[in-house]
């Protein structure tokens, strides 16, 4: 497996991007995907194309999931030209990371890049990606790192994921492919962009993929427990607008079909209310305390919520029209929900049917 080795904060990280790229470039290959939809009368079969890079020698490599999840046949081109078929190891729709696997060619040899400390990255730092953009293969762009530990706001708390965000540009095509710093380190797997924006992009810390690797060789997903709930913290300053009984902790907003959550009786909102521009559906139950711990801000909350696991036993005390209640249910693993793969899915990919080409919509 590749191996960190350079420190971003020493002097000799600032080499020379041609030198970057064609030290990285090779480890960069060109991924073509084929789906079929048997549910379509027409256009049936699509295309994607994006990008991947190597992270073992033995022919392991990262890419996006929502370029090559619950595609029939993928394809991967080397650097040299030569083209490979390609399984997948593992993917995680809900964190867009797949692993897949080749063999190794005949001739050549491959090289895994070097994974860099995503941790350590500064706003301002300068960045590159190299990928494939609308299917030009092994092409630069640079920009520098705009912002850290971004969260969405269409994530739930539950499943936040911390972004990468830069305005190096990307396009369709870049899904997949390598953010590099100027050691020629990985830093993060480009993967979104939002559109209308002017460079605009984000990419997936490689510290959270270097996390999900072993998952996915493992058991070919990551394995989940199932809260069966969504919703958002509700701070003290927000009690005092609202003229119904409402204490700080987290508010339930959505509960899941068949969800354990359902099972166990929690109630979500009822009633949409909007303020400041933030948009609540209240009315539902408000969760106080996980695991005899106070839900005191969302840091909190997340920190809690990462310590569950499948088989464990989730119990809260919740506050529901002005009384407290203790609700307790173990928690099966979490299945693959609708919204984790939607029909246009998240990312940089480009992809092509019988009909023409059409850009995925990114977030």
């Amino acid at each position: 497996m590749a191996q960190q080795k350079t420190d971003p904060d020493d002097d000799h990280c600032n080499e020379p991007l041609t030198s970057v790229f064609k030290r990285v470039s090779p480890s960069v290959v060109f991924i073509t995907a084929v789906s079929i939809n048997p549910y379509r009368p027409n256009d049936r079969v699509e295309h994607s194309v994006g990008s991947g890079f190597l992270i073992d020698n033995s022919g392991l490599i990262l890419t996006n999931s929502h370029l090559v999840f619950g595609s029939q046949l993928i394809v991967v081109t080397l650097d040299d030209g030569t083209t490979v078929s390609a399984q997948v190891v593992g993917a995680d729709p809900i964190y867009d990371v797949a692993l897949l696997k080749i063999s190794k060619p005949k001739e050549g040899v491959l090289n895994a890049l070097s994974l860099g400390d995503s941790n350590r990255l500064r706003v301002g730092e300068e960045v590159v990606a190299i990928g494939n953009p609308l299917g030009l293969d092994q092409s630069l762009t640079r920009g520098v790192v705009s912002a850290i530990n971004r969260f969405l706001p269409e994530t739930y708390i539950t499943m936040q994921q911390p972004l990468i965000q830069m305005d190096t540009p990307v396009n369709p095509g870049n899904s997949g492919g390598p953010l590099v710093n100027r050691c020629g380190e990985v830093v993060g797997i480009t993967t979104s962009v939002i559109p209308g924006a002017q460079n605009i992009g984000f990419s997936i810390p490689i510290n959270m993929a270097k996390e999900l690797v072993p998952l996915l060789i493992k058991d070919g997903r990551v394995v989940r427990p199932w809260l069966g709930f969504h919703g958002q913290f509700v701070e003290s300053g927000l009690q005092q607008l609202f003229s119904f009984p409402l204490v700080q902790g987290f508010l339930i907003e959505v509960i899941e079909p068949a969800s354990p959550a359902e099972k166990a009786g929690l109630h979500g909102g009822e009633l949409e209310l909007s303020v400041a521009g933030r948009d609540f559906l209240v009315g539902g139950d408000i969760i106080t305390k996980i695991n005899g711990i106070e839900v005191t801000s969302p840091e909190a909350m997340l920190e809690k919520l990462k310590s569950l696991s499948v088989g464990s036993v989730l119990s809260m005390k919740v506050f529901r029209q002005g009384k407290f209640l203790d609700v307790k249910y173990p928690l099966p693993e979490r299945p693959l929900l609708p919204g984790d793969v939607p029909s246009e899915q998240v990312g940089t990919t480009t992809k092509y049917s019988s009909g023409g080409r059409t850009q995925i919509k990114p977030y």
